[in-house]
């Protein structure tokens, strides 16, 4: 059997500038470096815990895993 772990697709869409430098922190601990960058990451409890602390500087879409 064949696990078809999930992956969240990140997008990092909206400026940092003016939110708390822990936010900013989270931004950059999520792989995002730039505006409008996107990285897939695992879907576990840790990263989304992260993502709804900055669910208002990104955009998340649910990817199945192609391997």
């Amino acid at each position: 059997m064949v696990n078809q772990a999930k992956k969240l697709r990140v997008t990092y869409t909206t400026s940092s500038i003016g939110v708390e430098s822990d936010q900013k922190e989270t931004v950059r601990r999520l792989g995002l470096t730039r505006l409008n960058a996107t990285v897939e990451l695992p879907d576990n409890p840790a990263v989304r815990g992260m993502l709804h602390k900055v669910r208002h500087l990104v955009t998340v879409e649910e990817v199945e895993n192609e391997a």
